[in-house]
Formats: C-alpha cells, structure tokens, sequence
C-alpha cells in the first residue's frame, strides 16, 4: 500500500533528475554547439585575426566571426553588399520570419543602382526602427557598421549619444578579400558589449542562436546571388 508521504518524497528526486539534464543540455551547447556556431565557416585565423571595425567595440562581451567563399571575382560581390538593408537591397535572409515580427523586409534578386552609394555615417537600416551607422568604408573591401540599442524603448540611440540605462553596443564588419582569381573570401564579424552585465546570459541564450541562423543563411543568399549575377534569376526570397 503506497503512503500518501511517498509521491512527495519522489517529487525532489524528480526535480534534481531534470536540473542534472538541463545542466548537461547547456553544458552540451557551450561546449560543443556553441564555439561551432560563433565561427561558422570561418578559418582558425579569420577568427583569430583582427579586422578593420574591431575598433567600433573596442573590448567585446561576445564576438563571432563567419564566412563564406564565393565563386565570384570581388567586384561581383561588392555591389550586393553595399546595398545591404531593410528597405535597401534587404538582408538576404529568411524575410517571411524577419517579416513575421514587424521588420519590413524585401530582398531584392538584382542589383539596385540607386543604391550603389553608401557613404561613412549613412545609416543602413536594420527594421523601421533605424539600423546601424556606417563607419568605415573602403570600397569593394570593407563595410564596418556600429551603434547602440537602446534596452528600455527597442531603438538605436543617436551617434554620439549613448543612453544612460541599459543598452547594447554593436559592432558589425564585413570583409571581402580576393581569394582565386574568380572568387571571394567574405567575412562577417560581430561585436557586442552590455549594460548591465548581468544581461549577459539572457543575450547568450536568446541573440546568439538567432543571429546565428539568419546571419548564415544571409552570407547564403548574398553567396548565391553574386554567383548567379548576369544569369536568369529564380524568385525573389
């Protein structure tokens, strides 16, 4: 005959069972899925090396670095580069779950000439909320973007005014660099710093996973249109 002492007894071996498996599940990820996430497709020493726009956040919480090779002289990949953005050329991506959330996005399948003439301190915009300066622009070699969000409204802070209360400073660098005389090396950097420090695992949990799985497929997309430039195009994405 079972006690009615007993299923409460069991209920704490219950728990401690699950807190061991939650505890393996994040250990798993920080161990194994992580450091494989954070430096997608990226070599030892495109990792490991500096990059112009390092200097946006000086002294990261969280950095990750990605790339992908491209059969596509420079000077194909460049222009759909530059028009990167949301009302611009898009993000390449999955637009119908950036769509999803209210952020407004269109990628285009061609090349927009109107778009061709970014300038340091234009703003490439990341939502209908605002996006992210431009400062530093070496034509058909760099695009280095930064600025602040601003935690308590959802929306990037003015250049040169940084909120008072909790933020993230972001830092975001893209490098294509010849690699074959018909190919490209194309790296994408992200820096993050925060306020308050505590905000730390939050980010960790929720930005890096979702960066992860749009940025890879946005290095995807821009990957398959510059190889495809000057070929019958499919369907907008």
């Amino acid at each position: 005959m079972t006690h009615a002492g007993a299923v409460p007894a069991a209920r704490p071996a219950t728990r401690a069972v699950a807190a061991l498996a939650a505890a393996a599940a994040g250990a798993a990820y920080v161990l194994a899925v992580r450091p494989r996430l954070l430096r997608w497709g990226a070599t030892t020493q495109e990792v490991a090396g500096p990059l112009p726009g390092d200097e946006i956040v000086p002294a990261p919480r969280m950095q990750s670095t990605r790339a992908v090779t491209i059969k596509a002289p420079v000077s194909d990949v460049w222009p759909w580069l530059v028009q990167l953005g949301a009302g611009r050329g898009g993000m390449y991506s999955y637009d119908w779950l950036e769509n999803a959330v209210g952020l407004g996005t269109h990628s285009t399948a061609r090349i927009l000439p109107a778009l061709q003439h970014l300038r340091v301190g234009d703003v490439v915009p990341l939502s209908r909320d605002g996006g992210l300066e431009v400062r530093v622009l070496e034509s058909g070699s760099v695009l280095a973007l930064g600025g602040t969000l601003d935690l308590r409204t959802g929306r990037m802070s003015p250049a040169g005014s940084p909120p008072a209360g909790p933020r993230l400073d972001i830092g975001w660098t893209f490098v294509v660099r010849p690699a074959g005389p018909r190919a490209t090396r194309l790296v994408s950097r992200t820096r993050y710093d925060y306020s308050p420090v505590a905000a730390g695992p939050a980010f960790r949990a929720l930005l890096e996973p979702v960066q992860f799985l749009m940025e890879r497929r946005m290095l995807l997309g821009l990957r398959s249109r510059a190889q495809h430039q000057g070929r019958p195009q499919g369907r907008r994405s």
